[in-house]
């Protein structure tokens, strides 16, 4: 089910909201737990009702395991075993729906074999709740886990705002949430504050991402046929989109949470405003970070055991986020430059940093916005093709069908009431265009981020809830999923 639906918004969330908070209000607290872990799932399996099977399974297991550790805290060697098998078992299920085609077609490229392709269907955020529950089992042998019932367990990993593209939460972050009793009624400044950042998301999303994702997918179909401003043009457009698109997610994630009382960690802290790749990091994905660096970085020793081996550490990690991201040589490739830009700026990070901001910034940017070429792409040879048009200075023009994309129905009543704005669309080329990409520049680097916002319900945030909200819902018709549930 997607957030960015009529469905979602007038039927599901509402019925979740109000079966939740009654439960609660008769004291119905585990009956709550699991009204809310049900609804979770109906909403995982909207689309496909066989995704239902892999989950629960994946919460069945993975909650034996964790007990099975905590029963062996007086056996050492077999609360490792345990942790072995099913960190295994969570890696080859992955590796299966997520990895096994792409293993069989790199084998019969190599060995020129011809073995079949299987029809796999890849459930929708399989790495997301399989992290999540790795960082679980990982806790539970360190004994950092709490005496958790099933039903808190499952709702943990099923809570549908963040289920399917995160944020990658800790159980110590959620659950003793959901344990608190006065999070079990209805408060007002949270709920508002909800749906405040709930329409800043879905505006996001809707307005922003939809309307730059759509240059895009014209550019990478036709992207040996750019001319330079162009391709340089739709790899900002991607670059735009993404963001709009993941963080306009998490925020809808965030609101959704919060009109649940649950306050769940931010993703992303204005990442484009990186004067570093180390920096961008940390403010791209947050919680992905957090994972690879708590679980992948730190037991390998860090930066605590030589300048080479720390190198090789943050080789791997970016190797990892790459392959996470997919099964496809773009995103090994795309991981492994981030982890090679990174390894240099650690390298020369006191000559980085005497550099003035803005250069430092622009650089970031602009290594950021190529390689994000690569995460688009859908194969190498691709992305070489565009980067290729990028730096053969083959012309400056913007043809139409480019331009167009942003000439939004709501532009033309607009254009009607203000004749400036007639004038300049008529006269500029491409004045939506260039509109849109200076807009977003301008968010990018100036506005706060929804964990930033000190929410007030003054009647200026309500107007531009309701702005929101209303602008959205009537541009619903085009509905698309989000970029990140592909991962």
């Amino acid at each position: 089910m997607l957030f960015n639906s009529y469905y979602f918004i007038f039927l599901f969330l509402p019925a979740a909201l109000s079966g939740y908070y009654f439960l609660n209000y008769v004291n119905r607290y585990r009956a709550a737990n699991i009204f809310l872990t049900g609804m979770s799932l109906w909403f995982y399996g909207y689309f496909n009702a066989s995704y239902l099977l892999i989950i629960c399974g994946s919460i069945v297991a993975n909650f034996l395991f964790a007990k099975a550790m905590v029963s062996f805290s007086a056996k050492p060697s077999l609360r490792k075993a345990v942790l072995v098998f099913g960190i295994c078992a969570n890696v080859a299920v992955i590796f299966y729906f997520k990895y096994f085609n792409f293993f069989l077609e790199n084998i019969n490229a190599l060995f020129h074999r011809s073995f079949e392709l299987k029809n796999i269907l890849l459930p929708l955020g399989i790495s997301f709740f399989t992290f999540q529950q790795l960082s679980y089992l990982v806790d539970s042998y360190r004994g950092q886990t709490e005496g958790y019932s099933f039903d808190e367990y499952a709702l943990f990993v099923s809570f549908f705002p963040q289920l399917i593209a995160g944020p990658i939460v800790l159980h110590s972050e959620t659950i003793p949430q959901f344990r608190e009793v006065s999070n079990r009624r209805i408060l007002y400044q949270n709920f508002s504050r909800g749906m405040y950042i709930f329409a800043l998301g879905l505006f996001k999303k809707v307005i922003i991402a939809d309307t730059f994702g759509k240059p895009v997918d014209y550019g990478f179909l036709i992207a040996f046929n750019l001319n330079t401003l162009e391709a340089l043009l739709v790899s900002l457009c991607y670059t735009f989109q993404l963001f709009f698109d993941f963080s306009g997610y998490c925020d809808m994630a965030i609101g959704i949470s919060a009109m649940f009382n649950i306050d769940l960690p931010g993703n992303f802290r204005s990442p484009y405003r990186a004067a570093s790749i180390t920096e961008f990091w940390d403010r791209w994905h947050m919680s992905l970070t957090r994972f690879l660096k708590t679980y992948i970085y730190i037991p390998l020793g860090g930066n605590r055991r030589g300048r080479f081996r720390t190198y090789v550490n943050i080789m791997i990690v970016y190797l990892v986020s790459g392959i996470w991201h997919g099964a496809n040589w773009t995103f090994v490739l795309w991981g492994v430059l981030h982890g090679l830009l990174s390894c240099l700026n650690r390298l020369f990070q006191k000559q980085w940093s005497k550099l003035c901001k803005p250069i430092r910034w622009a650089a970031t940017f602009a290594a950021v916005d190529f390689l994000w070429i690569l995460f688009r792409a859908d194969s190498i040879e691709t992305a070489i093709t565009f980067l290729r048009q990028i730096f053969h200075f083959t012309g400056f023009s913007i043809r139409e069908e480019l331009a167009g994309c942003f000439r939004l129905e709501e532009f033309a009543f607009l254009e009607e009431k203000i004749p400036v704005l007639q004038y300049l669309a008529s006269h500029v080329t491409a004045f939506y265009l260039w509109l849109f990409l200076l807009a977003a520049f301008v968010v990018i680097l100036f506005f706060k981020n929804s964990k930033e916002l000190v929410f007030k319900p003054t009647l200026r945030r309500t107007i531009v809830t309701v702005v929101c909200m209303l602008w959205s819902v009537l541009s619903l018709s085009g509905i698309s999923a989000f970029l990140y549930f592909n991962f």
